[in-house]
């Protein structure tokens, strides 16, 4: 293992953003929590069965392209909506219409609130660069320079595969491991040569499927066990721990 707690044939570091470089991870599960509870108050009345930030948010629609995460939490409803077109309105009930809805509120909470990233992840990015390794960035948000540039961490990485990015170039998202193989080939690194670093169970399986040389699962949540069983080859709940452990 190198000193960035890394096997040694690892050329390459392939960050996702949302909970692992930044704090925005919450966020984005009260943006979705919001959005989903008021369509499904007005589906079900009252008494509807509110998304769960956690459980339905870590299952359903983190580390996925939103309009893949509206239809994946709907299914798990037993509900279909139209699928509508990609600038459908905010308030128009279709998987496009709600997916946009919850893209205004999470950038209204991003412009009030701000964005951090974790210090931890910072250091040890830094690290990354000073040991000569690759990075980028591999996120489904089509926000993520936004995030970036606000949390002043753009800088850090040579590559970025965004939801942009992806709906350009018709690259499906995770759990598929298409924009990852899509960074590592930016990268000029075979995936056996690059180590993946995700919070989402999703992204835990787009690492798997891609055979990437190494998966860390970060642990923001208590999901270890899950993000183990989904493919992480170690979990911390911090970056900088890796760093730690090589000393």
């Amino acid at each position: 293992m190198t000193k960035l707690g890394l096997p040694d044939h690892i050329r390459a570091c392939l960050f996702d953003l949302d909970g692992v470089l930044t704090r925005t991870a919450v966020v984005h599960a009260a943006a979705w929590k919001e959005m989903f509870d008021d369509f499904l108050r007005r589906r079900d009345g009252d008494d509807f069965r509110p998304f769960d930030p956690v459980a339905d948010y870590d299952e359903y629609v983190d580390g996925r392209p939103r309009a893949d995460g509206v239809r994946t939490f709907l299914a798990s409803r037993g509900i279909e909506l139209p699928e509508g077109a990609d600038d459908d309105p905010p308030e128009r009930e279709t998987v496009h219409g709600l997916g946009n809805r919850k893209n205004v509120l999470v950038l209204a909470r991003i412009r009030e609130q701000g964005v951090d990233a974790y210090p931890g992840s910072v250091r040890f990015a830094e690290a990354v660069r000073a040991e000569g390794l690759r990075t980028a960035v591999v996120s489904s948000s089509a926000n993520c320079r936004d995030v970036l540039v606000s949390a002043g961490i753009e800088s850090l990485f040579e590559v970025r595969i965004d939801g942009v990015v992806a709906a350009e170039r018709k690259l499906p998202g995770k759990p598929h491991p298409d924009t990852f193989l899509e960074a590592a080939r930016e990268l000029g690194v075979e995936p056996g040569a690059a180590a993946v670093f995700e919070d989402a169970l999703a992204g835990m399986d787009a690492g798997r499927a891609g055979r990437f040389g190494y998966v860390v699962g970060v642990d923001r949540v208590g999901q270890a066990d899950a993000l183990r069983k989904h493919g992480a080859d170690t979990v911390v709940q911090d970056l900088a721990e890796l760093l730690e452990e090589r000393r």
